[in-house]
């Protein structure tokens, strides 16, 4: 297709032109030039060399990547009927491409020729470890496997990639097809402003009077935390728990894609020769056997359910005494949690919102990273997005270098999927031209602007926003110049969150807060007297957030590990075990969270979602050495900037813990984040 935007090849891509009839003619000529390179490439007949193989197969495969990347993501930050079609038109070519790839036998050859040969010593770190990495990818796409086998292996990834997205298009569809239209204001009592605004502003969009609430997470989660009526706090809650499931339209119900992808998942492990999908997994992980994940997450459900249990019962005795409640269903934990925490605190999250405008937070995020790496971000006008909300910046280093460049985008909208996470568009490499610098999607889902006034945000959108940017600046420091261990790519899934998880420190320090803190109206920084209760507030429930999240986990790496999940039945009874061994907080026989459980189903969580608590005790040790030296201590930023966010996925990233921080990481910096470091341990 003549004047296709996504052939262009230009550095950004042209979001304004990309329309759905591009996709599939741009993603044919891709691959159909890029199959027929390899082929040139191995009838040359000579001695495979790094320039000769590894080299171009790089280049080729970063065009086709640089297209595929503003379709994808514009699958998720602007769905449509067109481009849906579009996009699952080409999931299984390119699950076939990459298929095909990785079962060349020829190519694999090659490979082996290279690691063999007397060039690879002379090769450099990241160089030698792309090899390696291509070697285990070729083992396992099966390579080695017959002729029989290696065509059921394309098809099991061809049927994954469109499982995967029907999954989380299911989620989308769910979230965004239900709404609850309130015109009566007593169902509105307990909320605050910024929520009653928000519903009114989302009425007045969809032309009706009062107020309406969806399942987005800024309008969902002020319901269950703030309204008084407790009907409408069961309503929302419903159905928020039971998205994609069998309580709402067929056509969205996950329950049998989830039994889909689990045997299809099982099927591919044992082809590969692997006895479970969760030690196919863990080939490319830090952690080494499956015995060693669930002993590290048994051991903190160990240490922090004791915790968990007596914060339940403090809640119960407070909503006894306090309001003369016996029974606690789950859509009255948040509000009477948030009740306690304002008796014990004299504080409510509400009250931050006011010192957290968006463009303060945005502003002070940067200053906290120049003062931390010596890094500069400056917006740059004029670049192609694909909503008015979207920014781009620029990022320098500290001799006035460009580094790399990112796109902004941070409100809950329509055909936007929820959540927040980080993505490459363009990845660090060095071409015949230079060094192609990186590019990087950062995108949220935080509570927009209302009455054209700055969006307002919460502590813990502002802890997210950080969070995110971790990634970002993973992907956009890097000096590794080969894509495929440069900036977040080559690192091991359970290392991949380390930084993000780090930059979320900065949010609980005063001086760090100093820099982003500025009350929307008067400009005044968050008092020390508001401050000093976020901070007394910050371990509040601290338990049962981690025995939530080691729920998750556990489910999670069960569900892979164990012959289970043959049934929708199974999985719901595999959730509910997990539940009784690490949960205490009692769930409604209805609910079916794992139905929208998107990281593990749809994202690239599957057997390690463990992956977060992992990285957090990383990510609080890697913190730690700056609670000794100082919070802003230049030399402490600059090794971590050397030893971890330069380094991509070319080194070991244990190898890289220890460079920064002296020792291998230890447990106690986590448990005393969590204010769980003093807790016994179960027998």
């Amino acid at each position: 297709m003549n004047n296709n935007p996504l052939l262009e090849g230009s550095r950004l891509p042209a979001f304004r032109r990309i329309q759905p009839e591009h996709v599939l003619p741009a993603v044919e000529t891709l691959i159909a030039e890029n199959r027929a390179g390899i082929a040139a490439l191995l009838a040359r007949g000579e001695t495979p060399r790094w320039a000769s193989i590894a080299e171009p197969l790089e280049e080729q495969e970063d065009r086709l990547d640089r297209a595929w990347s503003p379709v994808s993501h514009l699958h998720s930050v602007a769905d449509n009927e067109a481009l849906r079609e579009a996009y699952s038109d080409c999931l299984p070519r390119l699950a076939d491409h990459e298929s095909e790839i990785g079962q060349n036998a020829d190519l694999f050859r090659a490979y082996q020729a290279i690691a063999a040969g007397a060039e690879f010593r002379s090769l450099t770190g990241a160089q030698r470890k792309v090899v390696e990495n291509a070697l285990m990818d070729f083992r396992l796409s099966g390579v080695a496997l017959d002729e029989a086998g290696r065509e059921r292996y394309r098809k099991i990834q061809q049927s994954l990639s469109l499982l995967q997205t029907r999954f989380e298009e299911n989620v989308l569809d769910a979230t965004q097809g239900w709404t609850r239209h309130v015109t009566d204001a007593s169902l509105l009592a307990g909320l605050p402003e910024s929520a009653r605004s928000l519903a009114a502003e989302t009425a007045r969009g969809r032309g009706l009077d009062g107020w309406l609430f969806t399942l987005e997470f800024p309008s969902y989660f002020p319901v269950l935390q703030y309204a008084d009526s407790a009907e409408l706090r069961r309503e929302m809650y419903e159905a928020y728990v039971t998205r994609a499931s069998e309580r709402g339209p067929a056509d969205w119900n996950n329950a049998e894609v989830m039994v889909q992808i689990l045997a299809l998942r099982r099927e591919l492990a044992e082809l590969l020769g692997f006895s479970t999908y969760a030690h196919l997994a863990l080939e490319k992980r830090m952690a080494r056997s499956p015995d060693e994940v669930l002993g590290f997450l048994r051991d903190l459900a160990r240490r922090s359910r004791p915790v968990a249990e007596t914060e339940l019962a403090e809640l119960r005795q407070f909503c006894r005494e306090r309001f003369r409640i016996e029974r606690l269903d789950a859509w009255d934990i948040p509000y009477y949690s948030e009740k306690l925490r304002q008796a014990l605190y004299d504080f409510s999250e509400e009250e931050l919102r006011p010192y957290f405008p968006a463009p303060a937070a945005v502003a002070g995020l940067f200053e906290v990273v120049h003062r931390l790496y010596g890094i500069r971000v400056v917006e740059r006008s004029g670049v192609e997005v694909w909503h008015p909300d979207v920014r781009f910046f620029d990022v320098t280093d500290d001799t006035g270098q460009p580094r790399g460049s990112f796109y902004l985008d941070l409100y809950a909208r329509q055909h936007k999927r929820g959540g927040a996470w980080m993505d490459d568009c363009v990845v660090r490499r060095r071409t015949r031209a230079g060094i192609q610098l990186p590019v990087a999607y950062l995108v949220c889902n935080f509570t927009p602007p209302v009455g054209g006034e700055s969006a307002l945000l919460t502590h813990d959108e502002v802890m997210t926003l950080f969070h995110e940017f971790g990634h970002g600046l993973h992907h956009m420091l890097t000096l590794v110049d080969h894509s495929p261990v440069s900036g977040i790519n080559g690192v091991p899934w359970d290392a991949v969150e380390l930084p993000s998880q780090f930059m979320e420190n900065w949010c609980w320090d005063r001086s760090a807060i100093d820099l982003f803190s500025r009350h929307h109206q008067t400009g005044e920084r968050l008092p020390d007297g508001l401050f000093d209760k976020l901070l007394r507030a910050r371990n509040f429930q601290s338990g049962l957030q981690m025995v939530r999240q080691l729920e998750f986990a556990l489910f999670d790496f069960r569900l892979h590990l164990e012959d289970r999940g043959t049934a929708a039945g199974d999985v719901q009874a595999l959730l509910d075990e997990v539940r009784r061994e690490v949960g205490v907080i009692e769930v409604p026989e209805w609910n079916r969270f794992q139905n929208s459980f998107s990281h593990i189903f749809a994202g690239g969580y599957a057997a390690g979602y463990y992956s977060y608590k992992w990285a957090e005790v990383l990510s609080a040790d890697a913190f730690s050495k700056f609670e000794e030296n100082g919070i802003f201590h230049r030399d402490t930023g600059r090794q971590f900037l050397h030893a971890i966010l330069e380094q991509g996925g070319a080194r070991d990233p244990m190898e890289l813990f220890v460079e920064f921080r002296g020792r291998k990481p230890s447990i106690d910096a986590l448990l005393r984040h969590s204010g769980i470091a003093g807790a016994e341990i179960a027998a």
